[in-house]
């Protein structure tokens, strides 16, 4: 058995952000056209969620990427880990969040929280190293 270290600045090791949006982006598209309705309400109820309210952003979005480690969800933990980014949320904060799951969750958590993490990680680099998209 080989195992990996993973250094959470060394972008070029982590797959659980861009790649799985990249990924998921068309077959989103393609979906999105047979069902448009369904997308826009889903649209609606995102913006809704996180509306301006008595939580911050980058506390919805903290939480977001919580659910997303309880629900074993990639693609929400990669969209929710650029946006809890983009928020302003720290490494740190991300990863007090997601210690949060490994006591409401149990395993599966400690499986999914290390993938969110990484995801944090690698949109932090990009945003530090002006990579965005």
């Amino acid at each position: 058995m080989t195992t990996t270290t993973i250094n959470p600045t060394d972008t070029t090791q982590h797959d659980h952000g861009r790649a799985v949006l990249d990924e998921l982006s068309p077959l989103h598209r393609e979906l999105r056209r047979a069902v448009p309705e369904v997308y826009r309400g889903f649209r609606e109820l995102h913006s809704a969620a996180f509306a301006p309210g008595d939580l911050d952003t980058k506390t919805k979005e903290l939480i977001a990427l919580a659910i997303g480690v309880v629900e074993g969800c990639d693609g929400c933990i990669a969209s929710h880990a650029e946006a809890v980014v983009r928020a302003g949320a720290t490494r740190q904060e991300a990863a007090e969040a997601i210690g949060v799951t490994f006591l409401m969750n149990g395993g599966p958590a400690t499986i999914y929280g290390p993938r969110a993490y990484a995801a944090v990680c690698e949109f932090t680099d990009a945003i530090t190293t002006g990579q965005t998209s």
